[in-house]
Formats: C-alpha cells, sequence, structure tokens
C-alpha cells in the first residue's frame, strides 16, 4: 500500500524593524510539498524523484543531493542511521513562495526537508528536536521558529558547533572552501554531526487580528549573503539602544486588541541592518521617510522584510492603496525594469503541518 503525505510550510517576514535576526511574522503563502511513497517502484541510491511547479521554481535542482529541500531531508535521516529515502518517494513540489525576496523561502525550504524526513521515516520527532535540526541548516532561528510554529515569534539560539557533513541554506561565500574540507572528512567515514538538544528557543507573541502584512515585491533577487556582507562589524552604543529599546516596544504593541499606529511606527524603526542596506533597495529611503500613519490611513509601519528586497508594511485598512504607492515609489526608480508586485497576506497562527493519507 502506498503512502502519501502533504506539507505546507508558511512564508515568514523576519526582524520586523529593530528585531535583527531576532523577531517573525508567519504569513498565509504558502511552500506545499507532496511525498508519495510507492513501495513498489524500483529503487535509486537516493530513492527519490523530485517534480516542481509554480512560478516560483525556475533553476531550482531536481537532484536530491543539492535542493535543498531533500538535502536536508538525507541529513536528517542520516543521522538516524538512514542512508537514503526508506521506499521509493516522488517529491511534488509547489512553491508559492518568491525565491530570493526575503520572504524565507530558505527556511521554509530547510523546515519543509525536517518535515519531509520526519514523516518518511516515522521519526517522530518533537517540534523542540525539529527546531534543532533546521538551526543546523539555517543559523538564524527568525525565519524558521516563524515558519515551524507559526505566529508573531522571539527567538535565539545557542552557539553550535557546525563543522561536519551539514546543508548549507545558503552559503557564505567566505566559508564555502572550508565547509567543502569538513565535508569532504565527514564523507570520507560517513560521520554526521548530530544537532545538540535545545539550540534555539522562542515565545509566541500575541499579535493583533486586526494586522495584514502587506508584501511589497521587487523583481529581482537579493542574496542573504549579498545583504549581510553590507552590514558593519561593529555598532555605536546608541543605535543598540535605539533598537532595544524599539524592540521591547514592539513585542507588546503588535498584540493590543485596537493597534496603536504611531506606537508601531516609531517602534518599526532600526539602526541596525536598515540604514547599511539602503543602496541595495531602490526606493527604499524615499519609501521610510514619505509614509506615515498620519499622511497614510490604516498604515502601521514599513520596513524591510528580512534582508530584502520585499518592503513589509503593517496595517489595518486600505491595504490596496497603501500597496499602490510604495509600489509607485519604487517602478519609478531608473534601475527598475518590471512592475513590483505586491500580496496583501494575514499573519496567520498556524506554522508548518503535515498530513498524512494512506491510498
Amino acid at each position: 500500500m502506498s503512502t502519501s503525505f502533504t506539507i505546507n510550510v508558511p512564508a515568514t517576514s523576519a526582524n520586523i524593524g529593530p528585531g535583527f535576526d531576532v523577531m517573525g511574522l508567519s504569513l498565509s503563502l504558502y511552500l506545499t510539498v507532496k511525498a508519495h511513497v510507492d513501495p513498489q517502484q524500483p529503487t535509486t541510491p537516493t530513492n527519490i524523484r523530485l517534480v516542481y511547479e509554480g512560478e516560483n521554481s525556475s533553476g531550482l535542482s531536481l537532484d536530491p543531493n543539492t535542493n535543498l529541500i531533500t538535502r536536508t531531508s538525507l541529513y536528517v535521516l542520516a543521522c538516524s542511521g538512514h542512508q537514503r529515502f526508506p521506499h521509493p518517494t516522488t517529491v511534488h513540489v509547489n512553491n508559492r513562495i518568491p525565491l530570493g525576496r526575503g520572504l524565507g523561502s530558505s527556511g521554509a525550504a530547510v523546515v519543509a526537508g525536517v518535515l519531509l524526513a520526519n514523516a518518511i521515516a516515522s521519526l517522530n520527532l518533537s517540534q523542540q528536536r525539529m527546531l534543532d535540526y533546521c538551526l543546523m541548516i539555517e543559523h538564524h532561528p527568525d525565519n524558521v521558529a516563524a515558519a515551524l510554529v507559526g505566529g508573531f515569534v522571539a527567538s535565539y539560539l545557542i552557539d553550535v558547533d557546525r563543522s561536519g557533513n551539514i546543508p548549507e541554506s545558503e552559503a557564505d561565500p567566505a566559508v564555502v572552501q572550508q565547509k567543502q574540507r569538513e565535508q569532504m572528512a565527514a564523507a570520507a567515514d560517513d560521520s554526521v554531526k548530530l544537532p545538540p538538544d535545545n539550540i534555539g528557543h522562542f515565545l509566541r507573541l500575541e499579535c493583533s487580528p486586526k494586522i495584514k502584512a502587506i508584501a511589497i515585491i521587487p523583481q529581482f533577487e537579493l542574496a542573504t549573503s549579498k545583504a549581510r556582507a553590507a552590514l558593519p562589524g561593529s555598532y555605536k552604543t546608541q543605535d543598540v539602544v535605539f533598537n532595544l529599546q524599539r524592540l521591547a516596544v514592539l513585542t507588546t504593541a503588535l498584540g493590543r486588541e485596537t493597534p496603536d499606529p504611531w506606537l508601531i511606527y516609531r517602534a518599526m524603526e532600526d539602526k541596525v541592518h536598515q540604514p547599511y542596506r539602503m543602496h541595495l533597495i531602490p526606493g527604499l529611503p524615499e519609501i521610510l521617510a514619505t509614509f506615515n500613519p498620519d499622511n497614510t490611513p490604516g498604515l502601521l509601519g514599513i520596513c524591510l522584510s528580512g534582508a530584502g528586497p520585499t518592503i513589509l508594511a503593517l496595517a489595518v485598512s486600505n491595504f490596496d492603496e497603501i500597496a499602490a504607492k510604495i509600489c509607485a515609489i519604487i517602478d519609478r526608480q531608473p534601475s527598475i525594469d518590471l512592475p513590483t508586485d505586491y500580496k496583501v497576506l494575514d499573519i496567520v497562527s498556524e506554522g508548518a503541518s503535515c498530513v498524512e493519507s494512506s491510498l
């Protein structure tokens, strides 16, 4: 008898202004992975056949050893003594999360890969243990924690040794060669580094159901590694304090039943990452300087979504009007060739899910 699993993982927006590498929101835009297990099919070295569909699938690898979803699954399985999927499996991926846009596409792929391995091999991993595996691959907890558990999430992680045969979600060019050497050494004796327990910790915070997320999506990709390379090596004390003050307020302000526009707007300001990434997102300086709750009814705040280039606007009304005004500024920038897209999304309370069915 064959078995199928359907995995849904939400997109996420990280940082939310001052919460750099700390805060995340899960959004109503999904990566869907359907795995069909058929023991009657002939075996292969990985027992995986990958199929992609959707507008956000162009250029993605169909090689199970390089595709981020199946690489993650194979790593989790290897940690449990499986060198391949237990039975021949067709993995059908429908990705609706734009790639390289700051909406957590790589984090969603990692979470999907962990859930897939857990389901395929009946590993019975707890949510906390699945987060451990995610954080061995995705080194920042904001996206994967929100994608895994859902809602408005604050998180942190402990320092761990990630040397060994562990896949990278997006490798830093500075460590690629070293990582390759480590992986070759690990492959020589088939050893795989297990995640330590409780790498990451999180809290789900309250978020008013009146708030929606407007994702303003420019039609170009921005690698996280490039956006991180723009950041300084050190910060002024007053800039760190600036962010800490706003972060402390934001964690409560978004959860009020009736959101306070100016409280949230000021609490979403940032001096740690956005000022250094302005040059990477055409129109961002003008957008941040132009719109506020007084001249834009319904608006609560504006920030970069993750590393960008997507811009996140939180609002309680006039969603399409707000989006159109922000898109207009981006589209008139000289370097922009294609019209900017936008999506009005719910902040969803449910994170990643996996449903099994028998055929």
